[in-house]
C-alpha cells in the first residue's frame, strides 16, 4: 500500500476515533508530503517519502530539545507525540549489533585505514543497511571511532 494512501486511513481512523492528536499528526504529514511532491512537479517515489519522514522526524527531535531545554515540559511532550506518529511510517531502525556488523564490513570491503576514507566507508556502510533508518549522525560517530 502506498504511504499517502496508509496517511489517508490514518486519517480517516483519527477522524471516527476522534484522536485530534493523532489526527493533526497525520495531516501534518500528508501536508509535508503533497508540499513535496508538488515542488517536485512529479510523484513522490519511495526514496523521496523516506526523506520527507525523516525530515520530519528530525524537527520533531531539535523541538523537543528545545522545548526541554526552555522547560516547557507540555510542548516536549506535544512533540514526542508526535515523533512517535511519524516514526511509525519509517521503517525500523536497524539494532547496535547491525549498525556496528555493517561497518566492520564496510571497513573490509573498502579497506579504509585512516578518518580521510570515512566518506567511502559510510557510503557502504548505509548500502548494507539499506531498507532500514539510519541515523547519519550516530553512523559517522561509530565510522570515526572505528577508523581512529
Amino acid at each position: 500500500m502506498p504511504l499517502l494512501d496508509r496517511i489517508q486511513a490514518e486519517m480517516v481512523a483519527a477522524m471516527k476515533a476522534r484522536d485530534e492528536a493523532r489526527l493533526s499528526a497525520v495531516r501534518m504529514i500528508k501536508a509535508a508530503l503533497k508540499k513535496h511532491e508538488i515542488d517536485a512537479m512529479k510523484p513522490l517515489d519511495e526514496a523521496n517519502e523516506m526523506q520527507v519522514l525523516n525530515t520530519l522526524a528530525k524537527q520533531r527531535r531539535d523541538s523537543i530539545e528545545m522545548f526541554q531545554k526552555g522547560n516547557r515540559p507540555e510542548l516536549a511532550a506535544k512533540e514526542t507525540a508526535e515523533l512517535h506518529i511519524v516514526e511509525s511510517f519509517l521503517p525500523a531502525a536497524p539494532s547496535e549489533e547491525e549498525v556496528n556488523a555493517a561497518v566492520e564490513a564496510a571497513v573490509a570491503e573498502t579497506g579504509a585505514t585512516s578518518a580521510k576514507e570515512m566518506g567511502k566507508v559510510i557510503a557502504a556502510a548505509k548500502a548494507k543497511l539499506a531498507g532500514k533508518r539510519v541515523d547519519g549522525k550516530s553512523l559517522s560517530d561509530k565510522v570515526r571511532a572505528r577508523l581512529g
